[in-house]
């Protein structure tokens, strides 16, 4: 296997204006079992969609190699000697990932740099996370897996899998294919779901009287779960056997991007086998009500 050079720059010093990043994303491949062995790291800096910087070097891992390691990427003890160690470019790799958005593919990468900080008794590398594992399993639910290699297949990127720097570029382009297509941006993707608040109670009496609602796009104690358990419906957390409908919001997107909604599906799969489970918007569930009562 050919290496590319390796192209380091001494700190995020040296990226101008124009190139500071929305997010940078790193890979590092591994000289055997333990996680603090980096010998190979690539990282990737975008913005507005675009590749803007790249690094990569290989690195003397101080650590043997396994067999098993090497038939995965491909890099021996003989592609590292005369590299960097690791404590010598951890002020390069700092300077990347400090204070930015850093995507990796899975927690492998956070947990290798951390081991490697640890073990070479180096600051940590203050950054903030994003799993774009985690944004491909909810840009595109319908894949069976969601290895960067299957992903590169599906999204056609060009790569080479278990070449950092070229795993660090997939996964990048993962990123920005998953908000172009869902319309999620990048503050969006890094938002955590936060706790939904208890659902307010079902009204005695009311033409939704025995619905059993799911609630897709909205929090069971806003103001649309409201609205329906005051028509008399049980609001539930998520779309199960017993529901009867799930609603989605006016504020979720409709369209492809509902459909690649777990709870969407789940509602599609119940539908399909023949249970008694409804589909609705909540604008078109609103006109419903509206001829039945005036609101």
């Amino acid at each position: 296997m050919k290496f590319p050079v390796s192209h380091p720059l001494p700190s995020s010093a040296d990226i101008t204006p124009c190139e500071e990043p929305d997010f940078v994303v790193v890979d590092v491949e591994t000289a055997c079992s333990r996680v603090s062995s980096i010998c190979q790291i690539g990282i990737v800096g975008f913005r507005q969609g675009s590749e803007v910087f790249a690094y990569e070097t290989l690195i003397d891992p101080c650590d043997e190699f396994s067999t098993f390691n090497i038939r995965i990427h491909g890099i021996s003890p003989e592609h590292v000697a005369g590299k960097p160690t690791f404590s010598d470019v951890h002020s390069v790799i700092a300077g990347y990932l400090g204070g930015r958005i850093t995507v990796a593919h899975s927690a492998f990468d956070k947990g290798a740099l951390g081991a490697a900080c640890r073990l070479n008794g180096l600051a940590a590398i203050e950054t903030t996370w994003l799993d774009s594992v985690r944004v491909a399993k909810r840009a595109w639910p319908q894949l069976s897996s969601h290895r960067l290699n299957v992903l590169s297949r599906h999204l056609k990127i060009r790569h080479r899998h278990h070449d950092a720097l070229s795993d660090a570029r997939a996964a990048g382009m993962v990123i920005v294919r998953a908000m172009e297509e869902t319309g999620i941006d990048l503050q969006g993707w890094m938002a955590k779901p936060g706790k939904q608040g208890k659902a307010p109670p079902a009204a005695e009496q009311g033409p939704l009287k025995g619905q059993r609602i799911a609630i897709l796009g909205a929090g069971r104690d806003g103001t649309l779960a409201q609205f329906l358990a005051g028509a008399g419906a049980r609001i539930v957390s998520s779309v199960g056997a017993t529901t009867t409908m799930l609603v989605i919001g006016t504020l979720q997107p409709f369209g492809r991007w509902v459909a690649a909604e777990e709870q969407y599906r789940k509602a599609e799969e119940l539908r399909d086998a023949g249970g008694r489970i409804e589909i609705v918007t909540e604008a078109e569930l609103r006109l419903r009500l509206e001829a039945i009562r005036p609101l």
